[in-house]
């Protein structure tokens, strides 16, 4: 951003320019801003460089531009208008955020996020083979670098996590002793940690989830018995209430957002690990049962991209056997045809991994693997079906939480 302040970036040549606009690597905090230094440059010496403009277009991902930006700066863009091959890149853009569910079939360069754009991934908390650790940890895409952050104000084990307004709140899950209701609210500004109304019900093991502006506590363990229970925050009253329970006790189930639903993957109710799945309308404070998994699924991770529930690995451990070994297979949900299909499976089984949506690859970071905390770290292409390893971690860990955020 401070390159294209200068006489150098504008005397570019139109080769150079597209060599830039057309990396990976730009380091710009948004795909607007990658426009506007395009715009930038053409205007600069617009008689000579107008008909260079549909070609460098071509650069910018105009799908990646939020909706409100398409409309107010580049629909009516006089340059843009006039020019057919312009117009349809802005066609293409518009039809996919028109179109959610036909994103995958929209796919092209101008789909994938650029690394500097799609956030950082934070690690927090989880087991690392003491008895439990304090840090967050960040991830950037960009440098493919792990880096210690900050700390937690205490351990915190089967904990959950939720990004709300750019500020992290932590909830529940156990200090080593005891199980908590306690919430505590960390601000990336400021870097201060706030503790928040505690929740009614003391819960380990919860799924936590922000549906519509709430959040979500959902099931978990109370130190005595496995939970249905389901709490909601809403942070202008700052108050939890109660909604309607799950139709199954689970702890350890996978929690995830998608279509404006809730959905709570599987777990374990006290008895057995769980292939049930079922999702909760907020408009109905209502849960009901979905396609059940292919195979039972404790401790699973879940993520949701491009419009598809994910859950990845888990384990069909009996609480006698607790040794025995993890999956590595991954599948995935359609809610439109309510369906699970396997996909390609992760490299190695484990169970208790941290899952976030880095741009358009899903991140599975560590896990339990039966023997050991592991310190890989995978990430999966759902437009190719394909993993691979990214930077592992300094230290094995399983059972954290994992938030992306913009910005920080």
């Amino acid at each position: 951003m401070e390159v294209i302040l200068n006489q150098e970036y504008l005397s570019l040549s139109v080769e150079d320019v597209k060599k830039l606009l057309s990396s990976d690597m730009l380091n710009v905090p948004s795909e607007e801003k990658a426009f506007e230094s395009l715009m930038l440059w053409v205007n600069y010496d617009l008689p000579n460089r107008k008909n260079d403009l549909p070609s460098l277009l071509e650069m910018i991902r105009l799908p990646l531009l939020s909706p409100q930006y398409l409309t107010d700066h580049i629909e009516n863009n006089p340059l843009l208008k006039e020019n057919n091959h312009c117009r349809n890149l802005i066609m293409e853009a518009m039809k996919y955020h028109l179109l959610p569910e036909r994103r995958s079939l929209l796919h092209s360069p101008r789909t994938r996020p650029r690394k500097s754009t799609v956030g950082s991934l934070f690690m927090i908390g989880g087991m690392d083979g003491g008895k439990g650790s304090w840090r967050i940890e960040k991830y950037d895409l960009r440098s493919n670098t792990w880096s210690n952050y900050g700390v937690m104000t205490s351990r915190r084990l089967q904990f959950g996590a939720a990004v709300i307004d750019d500020k992290l709140y932590v909830v529940g899950g156990r200090d080593g002793l005891k199980t908590l209701n306690i919430v505590e609210c960390y601000d990336f500004k400021t870097k201060t940690w706030t503790a928040m109304p505690s929740m009614s019900t003391h819960r380990h093991g919860l799924g936590v989830g922000v549906l519509g502006g709430p959040m979500y506590a959902v099931g978990g363990h109370d130190g005595w018995t496995y939970l249905s229970a389901v709490e909601r925050w809403d942070s202008t009253t700052r108050l939890w209430s109660y909604v309607a329970p799950l139709s199954t006790q689970r702890s350890t189930a996978g929690v995830a957002v998608l279509n404006d639903r809730l959905y709570a993957v599987g777990g374990r109710d006290g008895s057995a690990c769980l292939r049930s799945v079922e999702c909760f309308d907020p408009h109905r404070n209502k849960w009901t049962y979905c396609a059940p998994m292919s195979i039972r699924r404790g401790g699973a991770g879940v993520g949701v991209i491009n419009n598809y529930l994910f859950a990845l690995g888990g384990h069909d451990a009996p609480i006698l056997n607790p040794g025995v070994s993890r999956f590595e297979c991954v599948e995935r949900y359609d809610p439109r045809t309510d369906t699970w299909t396997l996909v390609a499976p992760m490299r190695r089984g484990r169970d208790a991994i941290g899952v976030g949506i880095l741009g358009d690859r899903l991140i599975a970071v560590g896990g339990y693997d039966g023997q050991s905390y592991l310190k890989i770290v995978e990430a999966y292409d759902p437009q190719n079906n394909e993993w691979e390893e990214i930077k592992e971690l300094e230290d094995g860990r399983a059972g954290m939480c994992v938030v992306v955020v913009k910005g920080f």
